[in-house]
């Protein structure tokens, strides 16, 4: 039986890099079959930017990987102020994503068929 792709974005929120570490793995397993998928740094989630490359593998390969291979959308730059790493989040490379009165907007990912995960 085939399973036609789907689309997904994935959001992560959390500040924990073992949560960040499922988001990514997530997000290369579902592109790896097939999928379209966009992942979004959310919330407490944009102050892991500013340390990415001192976090415990395999965390920087994995984000290097899925930012490689376009999966990663941006971050929300409401957040990013808010937690203090907007410099970091700009020098990372991502877009900021503030459509929805400075934060990244759902509705424009399910008007185009995506399924949301939070993590």
């Amino acid at each position: 039986m085939t399973i036609s792709p789907k689309a997904f974005a994935l959001v992560a929120y959390r500040q924990d890099p073992g949560c960040f570490v499922h988001v990514l793995l997530n997000g290369l397993d579902l592109h790896e079959k097939g999928h379209t998928v966009k992942i979004i740094i959310e919330g407490a989630a944009t102050t892991l930017l500013a340390k990415i490359d001192n976090l415990a593998p395999p965390l920087p390969a994995l984000f290097k990987k899925t930012m490689d291979q376009g999966l990663l959308e941006g971050y929300c730059l409401a957040c990013a102020t808010q937690w203090g790493t907007q410099t970091e989040a700009e020098a990372s490379g991502l877009l900021p994503l503030s459509d929805m009165k400075g934060h990244p907007s759902m509705a424009q990912y399910i008007d185009k068929g995506f399924t949301i995960i939070n993590f």
